[in-house]
């Protein structure tokens, strides 16, 4: 029976943002603890269970994941790397292994450090020189040539919101499987284009991007392709490797070469077509038009606080927005409270345990990032308090929710993502019955969406500011597009080969 080695690294690491995760704030299962926590749309669990499916016996490693937020600390980073390594060589000697099948985000950084997927590969590569080695990654991944040089193959997700990252993770595991089984050889293509693009701005369900997901399923159908992948990248991170990539695997050099151009060509004569996939509206004009809803009885309406979006690695403790409402008249004659989600403030969630249904006054916001706003001090009151809230295998941590000035406001003890309204109902609220809801998110994703009747991108400030040529970055590579608008791209001059 063939042995595959099993394990998992997921952050998106922000580098706008102060805040450095470290142990604390992953979610961090070692061992057979993989294999009893099978999930649904989680590539981890898509790899392992193909690959029990297809009978192999699998070595499992760690899970490492944390909601997006700043870089990863360093010695953390490090401890996971080893763990992983010596598990790796331990198996090995008990028994060699016959591949590596690994589910990554891919725009992982570590501070002083530098990526992370890359020399956790190159480490693995150097120990495995022979045996295969395939990824699945996350389709804002950023191609690094570590990456490229130290594994087979990498399969990235087609859909954004990501409702397909099981799905993904059987790819990965199944082009494991074909090689394993010697019915195809693995050779990669990856082109750099060089766009910067938020993905706000690239959601599968519109143009560009459904064009260019089904070219990716087009060339996937073509006799000889194990994967086609668009890495989107992460534009907030300020690094050299920062930039959209294609890659292609197939079963010879030259056909994945040639196809990999091709769809580099593409998405880069459409880099103009990209558009937010919903309304946008500067922050004042968001709320003038979230009250033009409210008036219409088009309700609940929905104002993502883009700026500020911890499922991009905002630090989820910018005031800017919540000021504005607060000072804004028409919030206090709405017959339901604004509902917010929220603030990540450990201090002021706790300042709130046993306080239910008291007035109090409150400190909140800008607890880690204090040079991008100030915190708000009001008087309030607290309405709830869930203690040890969490979901999936993420750090548990209270939520409180304080009412001021005509909104209800979610503070959370941890840096959680405000992706589901099941976090206003575990506070005791009716999102459904809702005027204006405001969540530090980009896109909706498919929980919101689906009570939305107006959905409305908040063009905020913050660490995941949604006008990239705004960023003061300072170590990407130019020229760049949307930093640059005019300039020569030829894909064959950016296609990377291995031996780089």
């Amino acid at each position: 029976m063939k042995r595959v080695l099993v394990g998992a690294i997921h952050h998106e690491s922000n580098s706008f943002n102060p805040i450095v995760a470290g142990r604390n704030d992953f979610s961090y299962l070692k061992g057979e603890e993989l294999f009893k926590n099978i999930r649904d749309n989680d590539s981890l669990s898509g790899i392992i269970v193909k690959l029990q499916e297809a009978g192999y016996e699998l070595v499992p490693t760690v899970s490492a994941r944390a909601v997006p937020n700043g870089l990863v600390d360093r010695e953390f980073y490090l401890e996971v790397k080893k763990e992983i390594l010596s598990r790796a060589r331990a198996a090995n000697e008990e028994k060699p292994l016959d591949a590596i099948c690994l589910s990554l985000h891919g725009s992982m950084r570590v501070k002083d450090f530098g990526e992370a997927e890359g020399p956790l590969l190159e480490e693995l590569r150097s120990f495995f020189p022979d045996i295969p080695i395939f990824c699945s990654l996350d389709m804002h991944a950023t191609m690094t040539r570590k990456m490229h040089k130290n594994a087979n193959g990498f399969v990235g997700y087609k859909c954004a919101p990501h409702t397909d990252c099981t799905q993904t993770g059987n790819h990965a595991a199944e082009m494991t499987i074909r090689a394993l089984e010697k019915e195809a050889g693995a050779y990669s293509a990856w082109v750099r284009v060089p766009i910067l693009i938020a993905g706000e701005q690239s959601a599968t369900s519109t143009e560009p991007m459904i064009s260019l997901i089904k070219a990716l399923r087009e060339v996937e159908k073509v006799e000889g392709v194990m994967a086609a992948s668009y890495l989107m990248g992460f534009p907030w991170a300020d690094n050299s490797d920062s930039a959209l990539g294609v890659y292609v695997v197939a079963d010879g050099q030259a056909l994945a070469d040639e196809l990999a151009l091709e769809l580099a060509k593409l998405i880069w004569d459409k880099r103009n077509e990209f558009e937010f996939v919903t309304e946008a509206y500067p922050d004042g004009e968001a709320l003038d038009q979230a009250f033009i809803s409210v008036n219409r009885g088009e309700i609940p309406v929905y104002i993502s606080d883009s700026g500020d979006n911890p499922t991009a690695g905002a630090s989820s403790d910018n005031t800017r927005f919540i000021r504005h409402i607060l000072g804004d008249a028409r919030t206090r004659e709405l017959k339901r409270p604004i509902i917010y989600g929220g603030f990540y403030d450990p201090e002021a969630t706790r300042a709130c345990k046993g306080r239910i249904g008291e007035e109090i006054e409150l400190s909140f916001g800008a607890a880690f990032d204090k040079e991008a706003s100030e915190p708000i001090r009001a008087r309030g009151m607290v309405k709830a308090y869930y203690e040890d809230w969490g979901r999936f295998n993420f750090p548990k941590g209270n939520l409180a929710l304080f009412s001021t000035g005509g909104v209800d406001i979610v503070l959370a003890e941890e840096h959680v993502g405000f992706t589901d309204p099941q976090i206003f109902r575990d506070l005791g609220l009716k999102p459904q019955e809702a005027e204006i809801i405001i969540c530090k998110l980009g896109y909706l994703t498919p929980g919101h969406e689906a009570l939305a009747k107006r959905s409305i991108l908040g063009l905020t400030k913050g660490n995941t500011n949604e006008d990239l040529s705004s960023i003061d970055y300072r170590l990407v590579k130019r020229p760049i597009f949307p930093l640059d608008r005019i300039f020569d791209y030829r894909p064959m001059d950016h296609l990377i080969k291995k031996e780089q």
